[in-house]
């Protein structure tokens, strides 16, 4: 009975649509029409604070488009990736079939190599920074400078600019390979229903004092909030694909990771609602406040994070900096080798985690599925747990890390949150509600 009524509940919720339907197109059916216009919700998280977050929703006819390619996507969005940013006027974007960030004007696709610059090799880039050579500093020179050209050749063409006042939306089965949507500067951005795979950096850095024995470090995120309110990420699956970052080689000892975060809020963006999406099987997943820096983040990074699934991700589930993030209803399915942490309390942070259900691998030890990065407080209620072939029952997180590690985190992040549509879920059907309708491919498109 729970399942129907959250299911009726979703289906009610895509047809409560703002403003007038979209001209008829061959590709779209009058759901796919309604749903383009659809605000948020009221009530529905951070992004629906104030004037909430209605996309493209006022969009005029000849700004809805159906894209096909990276071309049509581009244009659809203003016409000129370098100045896309500051078109704020509405539209909605409705992507059909896999655009891959990689795709020429001609339909071929381009490779690592075609977008490296000519003085630039990644054998030659390992041969000069060999930690024996060079030794723990940062990289410099002509081979650190032509990486740096190549990443900016990457970002032209990979990186998709995303202006205020936009929706863009996936009709079945759309797929955006190879890029990374970025919404900079703007304000009411709505992005759903897509699956979005393998935003792979080519030219990764070698960060030889990032920990005790360095990383490589990417660049790209799949979607990249910054400086920007009032966004709403809904419905979309994330996943390396492929391409795993397991399936890398090792370079100066560490993994040659090339996939950076699934969605990034940073550099002062707030009112933010991430909801009934599937983060599948990816390492760094959302980073919230980019530095422990305390300036403008301060009072900003107002995020919230409900009906998620996060399957088989390592950490960053949020980790977050100086804001008030909302947690509440998602399923943690962890385990295997990897896995860090789901919750990272860092400096200032405010989190609020309830109703959560997490399944465990028998090799997880509940204490580390919250870490301390620089925090002091976390109110965590309401979480249940399943490891191995346990039953369900409910799990004291907070007590269990600091039964464990020194110092204790406090027990109440000193806020309570209030933008919330409906009431949380009993956290037994947490599972059963997100399992059935979380991810791309789950709206009626």
């Amino acid at each position: 009975m729970r399942r129907t009524a959250v299911g009726a509940a979703l289906v009610a919720a895509a047809l409560a649509v703002t403003g007038a339907p979209a001209p008829a197109d061959p590709a779209l059916s009058r759901l796919a029409r309604e749903i383009g216009r659809q605000a948020l919700p009221a009530n529905d998280g951070w992004a629906a604070e104030g004037a909430g977050t209605t996309g493209g929703a006022a969009a005029a006819p000849d700004r809805i488009r159906v894209v096909r390619t990276r071309a049509e996507l581009v244009e659809a969005l203003g016409g000129d990736n370098a100045t896309n940013a500051g078109d704020a006027t509405p539209k909605i974007v409705y992507v059909a079939g896999a655009v891959d960030g990689f795709e020429r004007p001609d339909g071929s696709l381009l490779d690592c190599a075609d977008l490296a610059d000519p003085d630039y090799s990644l054998g030659g880039y390992l041969a000069a920074y060999d930690p024996a050579v060079w030794g723990r500093v940062d990289p410099s020179g002509p081979l650190e400078a032509a990486r740096v050209r190549s990443v900016a050749n990457q970002t032209r063409q990979t990186q998709i600019n995303v202006g205020a006042n936009t929706t863009i939306v996936g009709l079945r089965g759309a797929r955006l390979t190879g890029l990374t949507l970025m919404i900079d500067r703007v304000s009411n951005v709505i992005v759903r229903n897509l699956t979005l795979a393998d935003a792979r950096d080519c030219f990764p850095a070698w960060s030889p004092t990032d920990g005790d024995a360095g990383n490589w470090n990417s660049q790209y995120d799949q979607i990249s909030v910054r400086r920007s309110e009032h966004v709403w990420v809904d419905h979309n699956t994330f996943t390396d694909g492929d391409n795993p970052d397991s399936g890398q080689p090792t370079h100066f000892g560490r993994p040659y990771q090339v996939h950076d975060g699934s969605l990034d809020v940073t550099h002062t963006a707030s009112l933010v609602t991430a909801s009934w999406n599937r983060f599948v099987g990816r390492d760094k997943l959302m980073l919230i406040g980019s530095s422990n820096t305390v300036g403008p983040d301060v009072g900003r990074l107002k995020v919230t994070v409900h009906h998620n699934l996060f399957d088989g991700d390592l950490q960053r589930l949020p980790r977050v900096r100086f804001g008030q993030v909302d947690v509440y209803d998602n399923h943690y399915r962890l385990g295997g080798p990897g896995f860090e942490y789901a919750l990272g309390v860092g400096v200032q942070s405010a989190i609020h985690a309830e109703n959560n259900f997490f399944t465990l691998a028998g090799d997880v030890d509940p204490a580390d599925l919250i870490r301390d990065w620089g925090g002091t407080a976390l109110t965590e209620r309401g979480s249940w747990l399943r490891q191995g072939g346990g039953p369900a029952r409910p799990v004291d997180l907070l007590g269990a890390y600091n039964a464990a590690h020194d110092p204790d985190l406090g027990g109440d992040a000193g806020w309570t949150p209030t933008l919330r549509a409906a009431p949380v879920l009993p956290t037994p059907l947490v599972p059963l509600a997100v399992g059935a309708f979380a991810g791309a491919g789950r709206l009626p498109l």
